[in-house]
């Protein structure tokens, strides 16, 4: 079963978890550390990637620790085509929908497909939207912000999305975010839109992520967690229960 297909079947069972490693936060020796955590707690997928990454040897060293401790699929998120790895199960092949720079919206793409086509690599095709905040996410993916309150333009964009035959859209606020997507935007788009819906950036308690899962995200993503919380099992293991309840 591909990747997608294994998502897309969970999904029709349950809210989901997925766990965000930046490369750049920690080593790779740390990283399969905390994937194996993940997935002993209930995480479905481990993303690698990051807004400030250096190398594509950082990814590389990442996603290699992570498969050599956990079992879960690794999902590229990454912010450009020279950041690829060509051990990792599956890819992101996103387009960041809102950005001023066409480099996000596609010509990335257009570099990194022959190179995803040839290491066999999967790609997983999805709309990005980038919501106030945004935070570096915001600002490295040269982003016209969509404003918190901006419901129709967010309904827009996910539709736009399902439109063109991507398989997620995902709503970003942006790691580290203050505040993450409101609930009211999360329950606009899920009412529009037949494909799954991820909601990722400030979501760092089991309570918001009760919300967000309540207000209609199918996917949650957290980041932050792993990289700032001293507590970090304990905070996990009570974000998965709270999605998944």
């Amino acid at each position: 079963m591909s990747v997608t297909d294994d998502i897309l079947k969970k999904v029709g069972e349950k809210k989901l978890h997925f766990s965000l490693l930046d490369p750049e936060d920690q080593t790779p020796q740390e990283a399969g550390k905390l994937s194996k955590l993940a997935e002993d707690i209930g995480s479905s997928a481990i993303m690698v990637g990051g807004s400030t990454l250096s190398s594509s040897k950082q990814v590389d060293e990442t996603v290699k620790a992570v498969k050599e401790n956990s079992n879960l699929p690794v999902i590229l998120f990454p912010s450009g085509a020279k950041f690829l790895s060509k051990y990792a199960d599956a890819i992101f092949f996103m387009s960041c929908l809102n950005s001023r720079n066409l480099g996000f919206v596609i010509r990335e793409h257009v570099q990194g497909s022959p190179f995803i086509k040839h290491v066999g690599i999967e790609p997983i095709s999805m709309g990005y939207l980038i919501v106030e905040p945004g935070m570096t996410a915001g600002k490295m993916g040269q982003v016209d912000l969509v404003k918190r309150d901006d419901l129709q333009t967010a309904v827009g964009y996910a539709l736009s999305t399902q439109y063109f035959g991507m398989k997620f859209f995902y709503l970003e606020a942006g790691s580290g975010a203050p505040e993450p997507v409101k609930n009211e935007m999360i329950a606009a788009v899920k009412k529009n839109i037949n494909i799954p819906l991820i909601v990722g950036g400030g979501i760092r308690s089991a309570k918001t992520a009760h919300e967000k899962a309540l207000a209609g995200a199918d996917i949650i993503v957290t980041g932050t967690t792993f990289e700032k919380d001293k507590n970090v099992e304990k905070t996990l293991r009570e974000i998965i229960k709270a999605i998944e309840e």
